[in-house]
C-alpha cells in the first residue's frame, strides 16, 4: 500500500491505525468517511508522527490529535 497516493481506501486505512494507536475508548466516533481527500495530507502528518511514536503518547499529544482530527470532521462537514 503507497500511503503517498491520496485515494479513500488509504485515508480510511490510515484513519483506523490512527484509532488503533490512540487506543480510544470510544473509537466508534471517528468514521473515516467524514473525512476528504482534500484533508489527506494533515492525516497522513498525524498517522506519521503516531506511527513514529509507536503508540506512546501523552495525553497532551492525544488530546492534540484528536482536536485536529475533529477540525478536519468539521472542515469536511462545510
Amino acid at each position: 500500500m503507497n500511503l503517498e497516493q491520496p485515494t479513500q481506501e488509504n485515508l480510511t486505512f490510515m484513519i483506523n491505525e490512527i484509532k488503533n494507536h490512540l487506543k480510544l475508548v470510544n473509537a466508534g466516533l471517528i468514521k473515516a468517511e467524514d473525512y476528504h481527500l482534500d484533508d489527506y495530507e494533515e492525516v497522513h502528518d498525524l498517522y506519521t508522527m503516531v506511527g513514529k511514536r509507536q503508540g506512546k503518547l501523552t495525553m497532551m499529544e492525544i488530546e492534540g490529535i484528536l482536536e485536529e482530527l475533529r477540525s478536519l470532521r468539521q472542515s469536511a462537514e462545510k
